[in-house]
């Protein structure tokens, strides 16, 4: 019995390679991973000259990839690790909000994008996402996507300022059909950019509640992850972008 439950944990980790040319960062982010069950940091690199054949090595299930590194670059190992190895899935770190950023790495067929400004709670929360097949986009980066998809197609329509926002008093618009009061308004905070611990700040409540209303809105919505919540959203006028 034993060894079939040491088999079962064995087959259920998370198998992750990091490839930063920081180490000091690499080791931050191995610290957190490391204390994470189910989490496995199998070999790291600090050139994306190295992706390729680590993965062929070690046959990781995410590959932590950041993009500014000497000689071969995020991006340029990202296409080239995911043409040769589809199934793996890719987590981009940066330090880049822009959304020019995101679009440019998105398209080589990246599973994910984070900041690295994310805490702990962000990072281990994108490699459980990530890993189960969904995607992941760091809330800030998400909400610039959105204000520039809103820019796009509005043509020149002014922007908002969101400096004038009262955020202690959150909008939300619908769907109460679908979702309770309160979820609503978590979802409008997903959709402004802010985390979990910035929503309970701003609504008065618990991170923890934070999460219960996050995963509820995610089931109720048939959606994977925030990103793909927020985007329907959008595009059915649950939220209002600002």
């Amino acid at each position: 019995m034993r060894d079939m439950q040491e088999q079962d944990q064995v087959e259920n980790t998370v198998r992750l390679v990091l490839i930063d040319d920081h180490k000091l960062f690499r080791e931050g982010v191995k610290r957190i991973l490391d204390m994470e069950p189910g989490f496995e940091i199998v070999a790291e690199g600090d050139d994306g000259d190295e992706a390729a054949a680590l993965a062929a090595e070690y046959q990781p299930d995410v590959v932590l990839m950041d993009i500014n590194m000497p000689n071969t670059n995020g991006v340029e190992a990202t296409r080239e690790l995911i043409a040769r190895f589809p199934e793996i899935r890719v987590l981009i770190l940066s330090i880049h909000d822009d959304e020019s950023y995101v679009t440019h790495v998105l398209k080589t067929g990246a599973a994910g994008y984070l900041l690295k400004e994310m805490d702990a709670d962000a990072l281990i929360e994108a490699v459980k996402v990530v890993s189960s097949g969904g995607a992941y986009i760091h809330p800030k980066v998400t909400h610039n996507l959105i204000k520039e998809y809103r820019r796009l197609a509005n043509g020149d329509e002014e922007e908002v300022d969101e400096s004038e926002i009262g955020y202690r008093e959150v909008e939300y618009r619908k769907p109460l059909h679908l979702l309770t009061r309160r979820e609503c308004e978590v979802l409008q905070l997903m959709t402004d950019g802010y985390s979990n611990r910035m929503i309970g700040e701003t609504l008065y409540i618990s991170e923890k509640t934070v999460k219960n209303h996050v995963s509820n809105i995610l089931q109720k919505m048939n959606v994977n992850d925030r990103t793909q919540a927020v985007v329907d959203s959008i595009k059915k006028g649950y939220v209002k972008v600002r």
